[in-house]
């Protein structure tokens, strides 16, 4: 028997300048793979008038994120104002769609009834020569009530304006209807998009949408979500100067419980794109969201694809984008890669066969035996185990020594040392798991093993989610293939060229996918890009015993030097993020605190949804979470953290019976609902005992399934409520007494008694329920 070093796949002569040579060729592989899903650089205000420039986009954004503008605040109405008057200076006719909608189980903060807004839409078209169809350039133009939501979404915004001008001074005239949707209330309940696809003439007959959206402040503009059977829209997003996607990104998003505008869309019908950066996630929806803290070659990105994807769409025949599957793409050096559907089976098994028959070789050859092969591939299931626990424990580490961070949305504010952290955890498991089994299992063994985990993992996927099964299938299938022809040049220096092409495919398809899914689902579930950067790790198996010392003794010991140095790492890296993401005014610590004021009772209440008081929220809620459904039935069954407050001299919401009648075996209610303070939402629920079998707001009948919990039932919650007030209707069935629930909110803590200002390092965390002050009063008819 020969041994262990002798029975690697690699066996050159040489071996530090093997070594040296595979680490600086994968080094600068990986460079190339992490730049081609880098952002553009941002064009300035002297770009050509035909071309994006993120210079003019920018100055649209300063314009309108001066202040946080929710739907329905005078803020907001600026805002809409300044969207109409560029709209016409480009030489459209924007109209606003003003109404009501609803929008049934996505609710801003509350989980208690039924979402509706008025919104005011602003909608403008472009037509086309002889159009085929419309394209739809979407984004939202209300922000959360927190913050400015400078890149959440007026990013977005100014992105379609950059690109309306451009459309416009082009002195071209496209094929299709360019229609620009700027949507109000998305932030609310996605009413706003709702409200056109359900009610607006120009949405009858579908067409493509394009939505631009932003959850954090920079990193590249991500196509993450498109309509089903998306393989000729991907043939177009192509063509996009700079197209970052992946099919793995769209199967991850269908099993999240997100939705954007698109939405609405997609379910209309429509089909289309959906488009996004998403690094910088502590700034979502937060008050730092703002224009100085936007990456502007992000907003270039947006926009550049935008304009490309608008002019590529506006010239195609829409009626021919009919396809029988989704596309499997995923971004590489110069563009996109991308193939149909019906290969994913094919390349999955290909791959699996190839490494059973790498495994086959292997033994022929004496490189190893069977017991050891089988050995290798049980063995190969642990650095795909254990790395994710170990990187989600690292992450768990750091919350308990800064707590804070678990009430951030999903990343810290400065988050790359952490980040380096959890790919040098990757790198101690591989290292020490290789280090321990290579004499014992052989190299030849391990790396069967390690690439036979990844074929499974492709075939497993090509079940459940074929978008993402090329992530394992292909580094796999380029790995075995390799490593055959390694073994058909005996291990020499003829053998080194083979692996490294196998060890550089695996490289293209998943170094990009570990950096997009680090701010994708950020270090609150680090353990998926782990997951992604062990399974590089077996990819590159068949280079990784030119790192180990082929002779015995002193020499041989040093093998476990790469784990060590990790491990190293690991506390290094930790450390320094913790140093670097200390809180300071820029980068305040985030806190949640709300108020409700119980009229019935003449109560009040602090409440906060932080996990555990943070000091400064301290002082006004304590104690373990419970739910607050009987005095503010709009939040559900969420649990909240309270604490005693003094009450304010606030008005409660009128409720006025308008009429009470008797139509057949019911009882009708007309009710004037209407607050008598400035407020963001106003919320009308009614008793559980009671039954509610038809309901209508301002005219619009809602569903009356949905159920508050607790004591309350029926309710809804509306957005951005007129001055004058709501109408609503109720049938109910249930004779005698009907106890009804009304409560509204306004935005805004500082004036009340009791309230203590944030000190500069403290600030307001991105949530839809913020700095809430609610006011409630039971009415009884």
């Amino acid at each position: 028997m020969r041994d262990a070093p002798g029975r690697a796949l690699l066996r050159p002569r040489f071996r530090p300048l093997a070594a040296l040579l595979a680490l600086l060729v994968l080094a600068a592989v990986g460079v190339l793979a992490a730049w081609s899903i880098r952002p553009p650089a941002a064009r300035g205000t002297s770009a050509p008038a035909s071309e994006f420039s993120a210079g003019r986009a920018f100055q649209h954004v300063q314009a309108m994120s001066t202040t946080a503008h929710p739907a329905g605040s005078a803020a907001n109405d600026k805002v809409r104002d300044y969207l109409v008057r560029t709209l016409r200076g480009d030489g459209l006719e924007p109209e606003i769609q003003d109404t009501v909608t609803e929008q049934g189980g996505q609710l801003s903060g509350s989980a208690g009834g039924i979402g509706m807004a008025r919104v005011r839409n602003v909608i403008a078209t472009i037509p086309g020569s002889e159009s085929s169809g419309r394209v739809f350039l979407v984004a939202h133009y209300d922000s959360a009530q927190a913050g400015p939501g400078a890149s959440d979404d007026l990013a977005g915004v100014s992105a379609i304006l950059e690109t309306v001008r451009a459309l416009t001074s082009s002195g071209r005239t496209l094929r299709n209807d360019v229609v620009v949707v700027l949507t109000d209330a998305e932030e609310a309940c996605l009413c706003g998009a709702e409200a056109f696809v359900k009610q607006h003439p120009l949405a009858r007959d579908g067409g493509v949408a394009l939505n631009l959206e932003a959850r954090g402040t920079g990193g590249p503009a991500i196509t993450f979500e498109t309509s089903a059977d998306d393989e000729k829209l991907i043939g177009v997003f192509a063509k996009a100067p700079h197209p970052v996607g992946t099919s793995f990104a769209v199967e991850v998003y269908r099993l999240l419980p997100n939705d954007t505008d698109f939405t609405p869309f997609r379910e209309s019908g429509f089909r289309g794109l959906n488009t996004a950066y998403i690094d910088g996630a502590a700034n979502y929806h937060a008050p730092t969201d703002t224009a100085s803290r936007m990456d502007r070659d992000s907003l270039e990105h947006h926009g550049e694809n935008a304009l490309a994807l608008v002019r590529a769409f506006g010239d195609e025949d829409l009626t021919d984008l009919e396809a029988r599957s989704d596309a499997t793409y995923f971004p590489v050096p110069g563009g996109l890669a991308r193939y149909p559907g019906w290969l994913v089976w094919p390349i999955a098994v290909l791959a699996l066969l190839a490494v059973l028959r790498l495994g086959a070789s292997a033994r022929k050859r004496g490189l190893t035996t069977r017991g050891k092969l089988w050995g290798g591939f049980l063995l190969g299931l642990l650095p795909l185990l254990v790395t994710p626990v170990l990187a989600q424990s690292l992450w768990q580490v750091v919350t308990i020594i800064r707590p804070a961070y678990t009430d951030l949305p999903i990343d810290p504010y400065r988050p790359l040392w952490f980040r380096a952290g959890v790919v040098a955890v990757v790198a101690l498991v591989v290292f020490a798991w290789y280090a321990l089994l290579r004499r014992r299992m052989t190299p030849a063994a391990l790396t069967v093993g390690g690439l036979g985990w990844l074929a499974v993992l492709g075939v497993v996927l090509a079940y459940f989610a074929p978008g993402g099964s090329y992530l394992f299938a292909l580094p796999a299938l380029a790995g075995a293939l390799m490593s055959l022809l390694a073994i058909a040049f005996r291990g020499g220096w003829g053998a080194l060229l083979p692996v490294l092409i196998g060890a550089a495919v695996a490289v293209i398809v998943l170094a990009p996918a570990v950096i997009l899914f680090f701010p994708a689902l950020g270090l609150v579930l680090t353990a998926a890009a782990a997951l992604l950067g062990a399974a590089l790790a077996l990819a590159l198996l068949p280079l990784a015993d030119l790192l180990h010392p082929a002779s015995d003794g002193r020499a041989r010991r040093l093998a476990l030097l790469p784990s060590s140095l990790a491990l190293l790492a690991i506390v290094g890296c930790g450390a320094a993020g913790l140093h670097t993401d200390k809180f300071d005014t820029g980068h305040p610590e985030p806190t949640h605190l709300m108020y409700a004021l119980d009229t019935d009772t003449g109560s009040a209440l602090w409440l906060s949804d932080e996990s555990k008081p943070r000091p400064w929220t301290a002082q006004f809620v304590a104690g373990s979470k419970h739910a607050v459904t009987d005095t503010l039935p709009l939040f559900g069954a969420e649990k909240l953290l309270t604490g005693p407050a003094e009450a304010a001299e606030l008005p409660a919401p009128q409720l006025t019976v308008v009429s009470d009648t008797r139509e057949g075996s019911s009882r009708v209610l007309r009710l004037r609902l209407r607050s008598q303070r400035q407020v963001r939402l106003t919320a009308l629920h009614v008793a559980a005992s009671t039954d509610v079998t038809a309901a209508s707001v301002n005219g619009r009948g809602i569903p009356t399934d949905g159920k508050a919990g607790g004591a309350w039932g029926f309710g809804f919650v509306f957005n951005a409520p007129p001055p004058e007030g709501l109408d609503v209707v109720l049938r109910l069935a249930t004779p005698g007494q009907v106890r009804l629930r009304a409560v509204d909110g306004s935005d805004g803590l500082s004036g009340l008694p009791g309230f203590r200002p944030r000190p500069a390092d403290v600030g307001v965390v991105g949530s839809h329920s913020s700095e809430l002050l609610a006011v409630a009063k039971t009415f009884t008819y």
